[in-house]
């Protein structure tokens, strides 16, 4: 009988505390941790580096709506839209750096973001309407490798193994930045035949691009080779 009444009272009391938690009563404290936990994280994530990166995420549909017409005046300020894009990739990786205000979200944001600009401006000039166009093919090997690549740091990821970027890497999105840049001015200005020079760089874009990849390639399977065990040493009979 006693036990009957004890399991009776934890019941009660379990109930209460339950009750008590959904209506928000005796729960002060909890809420409190989470409320705390919630205001930090929204502090990590809304750092002045990250905010100038989401921004360039929203240079892209706006990129894209302006290389929709043809002209003079599109071309320039599509050009414009483009050169603030890379111009902030370089003010969010300083005052990262310069008051340590990097975030890891931010880490996977920034390069996501550089691609999504500059393939977005790539497709485009491959699609629209005026000529010369950028050939679609030179486009879908650079699409291409950049898949690769991500789909390689998404796997090395998911098994716990971090292959770092080479400096190959940076190097092609200078290049690809230039060579975009160009192309999007399109007109001769300054006796300076914007797309022709753009093509240049996009082809030397392209190789190194290609370089890259194979490289990142190489050093993800070295990495998931496995090495080779120690033999035992062998014993010498007497």
């Amino acid at each position: 009988m006693r036990r009957g009444r004890t399991r009776q009272a934890q019941i009660c009391d379990c109930s209460s505390r339950e009750i008590s938690l959904f209506f928000g009563v005796g729960a002060g404290q909890q809420g409190s941790t989470t409320a705390h936990r919630v205001s930090r994280d929204s502090r990590v994530t809304w750092t002045t580096p990250n905010v100038i990166t989401l921004l360039r995420f929203a240079s892209a549909p706006v990129l894209v709506c302006l290389l929709l017409h043809t002209g003079p005046l599109a071309a320039a300020l599509a050009a414009a839209v483009f050169l603030l894009a890379t111009v902030s990739d370089f003010l969010d990786g300083y005052i990262a750096r310069s008051y340590g205000s990097g975030t890891t979200l931010g880490k996977f944001l920034d390069p996501l973001a550089d691609k999504v600009v500059v393939i977005s401006a790539l497709v485009m000039l491959a699609g629209m309407p005026r000529t010369p166009r950028v050939p679609a093919w030179i486009v879908a090997v650079l699409v291409a490798r950049e898949m690769m690549v991500t789909g390689l740091r998404a796997i090395a990821a998911a098994e716990g193994m971090v292959v770092g970027a080479e400096e190959l890497g940076k190097y092609k999105m200078v290049l690809q930045s230039m060579a975009v840049q160009a192309l999007l001015i399109n007109y001769t200005y300054l006796h300076i035949d914007f797309f022709a020079a753009g093509m240049f760089l996009l082809w030397i874009a392209m190789a190194v691009s290609i370089w890259s990849g194979a490289d990142y390639f190489v050093r993800v399977i070295r990495v998931f080779k496995p090495k080779p065990r120690a033999l035992p040493p062998k014993r010498i009979a007497l």
